[in-house]
């Protein structure tokens, strides 16, 4: 790929902001943490309080504290891009952003207050915390919320990437945020993925993570010959799916590893020179043991060489906003000629073939690879470097024409009879019953949509799922069982679903597809998003083909908090379409997507006269592939 260089950033984390959010530390030094006993998870009443707070920002309401981060870490990076590049306005600027929580703390205040229900409902849905990036002083010529949990920001980085190779815009903002919030901590816990120690990843007695909150924003430009200063420079980026399971990773890490794969055979001859790895490293027993898999199988021999970062240990998981903060640290580390230290001192797992320094080393690895895994068996990976390549060795990427493959029609219901011949094999027949509703949905809808396709799709398909409520009346469902009976007797069954990219990653399963997965909703418009991103990611040569699904699970707490905030209530359904790159089909013109795009999502809220849900989605396919 093109290498992209990082221009700035800005970051907020239990560890401080701007800088501190980020740094490991003087060499010499053994690495801090941020995780201690949270007072706030210590009231409410969970076993394993600890967590990596962000006592550095304003105080603030509960609801409002994603909306702060994010905010804060914007105004951070306003600051350095003032700065270093002055004029950052005069051209394109693009935004992806990604989450795992959104507003889910305002989501919990809406289902508990139903007297506070027309002061929040404008407050809940999880693009709400979106009105922070008005500091930033700029319209965004396209801003994308991705919904893809712990790959959130990892992914996020990479769409920007690929906005920038194809020059779609002149500068992109990239990162992800999250706040501590209980009903998510609570769901962690009822897993048995939380400890009530320091993490300890890698090490034989892991038992669990620390929750930690934060934001991180990395500004992403085109290489410039003028000097400029930069932080480093992406070179490779790769996204792959599990499609084994929505929660536990596959045991081999074979996901996480393809997507590494794709992201070092994008780096070329830099892929072969990896001197540090940022780990996922959530510390707990499944995850830690499959990423040790699968940097086994991508570095080989190396992989007993190379350094490894667990940076959660450090500042919680701090789940959307992770992925950018670990590169930061990797970036910012390699840029001062420092190895960076691991916590922990107990026995390292033997099945973990990296080096893992009880301090930070001299030295400067040049070569980071960064990994991300999440929910729904979403995986991603970027190659990270501290200089940009030569022109000769940047090759541009050829662009790939987006066409339309097949169009489903409406579903409000799933029949598995009905797309059982386009089922995967390997889909076991216990899979329906634990289905969440959205899932259902968007089960229903993609296989609908792949019925119409006269050929069984390519493995390497992605799924993006474009939806506005996303989550909202699962979330009420778990959340219930909190308010009645205690924070320690929630449905750990019903927790994995209030992620919105699960359904994402139940397509997969159902279907075996194991290109890139992820959800998107930035605003009412999340159907067109979906279609923005999937575009652009089968145009770069992410995916052979891509399903994209517009879902909205729209019941009570939807219609309640939509009427409230004066939006039109979407109908309960979901529609599927199916893109590819090939010579046949009607072409997706990406340009009347991007005008549909803005005409929809003037403000947050604003629809003009469309309708709402996945009606936009079959009227944006039709509008884009007219003429």
């Amino acid at each position: 790929m093109t290498a992209i260089d990082v221009l700035a950033a800005g970051a907020v984390s239990g560890l401080g902001r701007g800088k501190a959010a980020y740094s490991v530390g003087e060499p010499g030094e053994k690495p801090r943490s941020a995780v201690k006993v949270d007072p706030g998870f210590l009231a409410a009443g969970l076993r394993k309080p600890r967590a990596a707070r962000a006592d550095c920002i304003p105080e603030c309401p509960n609801e409002a504290r994603a909306r702060v981060l994010l905010g804060e870490a914007a105004t951070e990076l306003r600051r350095e891009l003032d700065r270093v590049r002055p004029d950052w306005r005069a051209g394109r600027v693009a935004i992806a952003v990604g989450t795992s929580g959104g507003a889910m703390d305002a989501q919990v205040a809406f289902f508990s207050a139903p007297d506070l229900r027309a002061e929040l409902g404008q407050k809940t849905p999880y693009f709400a915390p979106l009105t922070a990036l008005s500091v930033l002083g700029v319209e965004p010529v396209l801003r994308v919320q991705l919904l893809a949990a712990c790959a959130s920001s990892t992914i996020a980085i990479g769409l920007g990437c690929r906005w920038l190779e194809a020059e779609h815009a002149d500068l992109v903002i990239a990162g992800g945020y999250d706040a501590l919030s209980v009903l998510i901590a609570a769901g962690f816990e009822s897993l048995g993925a939380t400890t009530e120690k320091q993490p300890a990843p890698f090490r034989c007695d892991r038992d669990g993570m620390a929750l930690g909150e934060g934001a991180a924003l990395l500004a992403l430009g085109r290489h410039s010959l003028d000097g400029a200063p930069m932080l480093g420079c992406v070179v490779g980026f790769g996204a792959a799916s599990d499609a084994v399971h929505v929660t536990a990773p596959d045991p081999e890490g074979a996901g996480l590893a393809r997507a590494a794969e794709r992201a070092l055979a994008e780096a070329a001859e830099w892929g072969q020179s990896i001197e540090l790895v940022s780990a996922h490293a959530t510390a707990t027993p499944l995850n830690d043991a499959a990423e040790a898999r699968a940097l086994r199988r991508v570095l080989g021999a190396r992989a007993t060489s190379v350094v490894v970062h667990p940076f959660k240990a450090a500042i919680g998981h701090t789940l959307g906003a992770s992925g950018a903060l670990e590169a930061l640290a990797a970036l910012d580390a390699s840029k001062r000629g420092i190895l960076p230290g691991a916590l922990g001192s107990s026995e390292i797992d033997p099945e973990f073939a990296g080096v893992l320094l009880p301090r930070n080393a001299p030295g400067h690895a040049r070569h980071v690879l960064k990994l991300s895994a999440a929910f729904g068996g979403a995986n991603a990976a970027l190659v990270l470097g501290t200089e940009s390549p030569t022109l000769g060795q940047r090759v541009p990427r050829r662009r790939r024409e987006v066409r339309l493959q097949s169009t489903g029609g409406p579903q409000t219901a799933l029949d598995v009879g009905a797309i059982a011949r386009v089922l995967s094999p390997a889909c076991p027949s216990a899979h329906w019953a634990r289905l969440d509703s959205v899932s259902e949905l968007a089960v229903a809808a993609l296989g609908d949509a792949i019925s119409g396709v006269e050929h069984w799709l390519p493995e390497k398909t992605g799924v993006v799922v474009g939806t506005s409520s996303a989550t909202m009346e699962v979330n009420q469902r778990f959340d219930s069982k909190r308010r009645t009976d205690g924070v320690t007797q929630v449905e750990p069954r019903r927790f994995p679903a209030t992620s919105p990219n699960l359904c994402a990653g139940q397509c997969n399963i159902a279907f075996g597809l194991l290109g890139p997965s992820l959800a998107v909703g930035g605003g009412l418009a999340a159907p067109v998003e979906a279609l923005l991103v999937a575009h652009d990611l089968l145009e770069a040569g992410d995916c052979e083909a891509m399903a994209v699904v517009a879902v909205e699970d729209s019941g009570e707490q939807v219609r309640a908090a939509w009427s409230s905030a004066g939006w039109p209530v979407p109908p309960r359904g979901a529609a599927a379409v199916i893109l590819c790159a090939s010579q046949a089909g009607p072409r997706l013109n990406r340009a009347r997507l991007l005008a549909l795009h803005r005409q929809s999502t003037a403000e947050l809220g604003r629809l003009g006269d469309k309708d709402p849900g996945w009606p936009v989605l079959l009227e944006a396919v039709r509008d884009a592939c007219s003429g």
